[in-house]
């Protein structure tokens, strides 16, 4: 099937509709704009943009997770949590992390100019939330996502230094888990987030978790301050 053309009205297909096979699997719509109440909608609606000239909306099948109950930490992640006495914050530096994720070389890098004011305009709106890594000052690692409920769509990450990303992560479910959220979506599994337990699911079960996500009280508490070593309290994985 092939993906459906948006006008200037605020909707999206089912989906279900998305493109099957091929370079464009899992390509729903194409148009519309990188607006907040268009962005909610999509997450809402199991979506996300990855292009912004034009704008397209994709669900990929099948669908990468992190399983909030389910994180996993490695030695060297444990190792790196116990010593490097890294500052962790809230949305202290929201924009910033946007743009270092962008600078991270990646095929099909989606992460323009557009994005990065259509996600600031998110962060101002209180829809967009992002955790930061410091160092001396310096920041070495990071994640950002959009909320909607009970979800939080991870939208990208980097690290300046050794396993940057991966502390952000933990101290993201650490604040997913507190915050009452039952879906933290991915998109898609990568090495990286393999390592921490990301999973995989059909498109069939993230929108049922979806749908009950959406419409659950959860709290994403920002402006806080903390160390690496303090929130780190788990039994290392085997």
């Amino acid at each position: 099937m092939a993906p459906v053309l948006l006008d200037d009205r605020l909707w999206f297909p089912d989906p279900r509709s998305a493109v099957k096979r091929g370079p464009h699997a899992g390509l729903v719509a194409v148009g519309g704009d990188l607006s907040v109440p268009r962005l909610l909608l999509a997450y809402r609606s199991g979506l996300f943009p990855w292009t912004a000239d034009p704008v397209t909306w994709w669900s990929p099948a099948p669908r990468g997770i992190i399983e909030l109950d389910r994180f996993h930490v490695g030695r060297s992640l444990a190792r790196t949590l116990r010593k490097c006495g890294w500052e962790i914050t809230f949305d202290h530096a929201f924009r910033e992390v946007v743009l270092a994720c962008a600078t991270v070389p990646r095929p099909g890098g989606w992460i323009g100019p557009e994005f990065v004011a259509a996600y600031t305009e998110l962060h101002r709106a209180g829809h967009a939330h992002s955790v930061e890594c410091w160092q001396a000052g310096q920041l070495v690692g990071g994640v950002y996502g959009v909320v909607v409920g009970g979800l939080f769509a991870g939208e990208s990450m980097f690290h300046r230094a050794s396993d940057g990303s991966k502390v952000a992560l933990f101290h993201l479910v650490q604040r997913l888990r507190q915050g009452g959220f039952s879906l933290f979506d991915t998109q898609m599994v990568t090495p990286a987030t393999q390592a921490v337990g990301a999973v995989e699911i059909s498109r069939e079960e993230y929108l049922r978790r979806l749908g009950e996500a959406v419409v659950r009280p959860a709290m994403f508490q920002d402006n806080l301050i903390g160390s690496a070593k303090s929130l780190y309290t788990h039994p290392v994985d085997s």
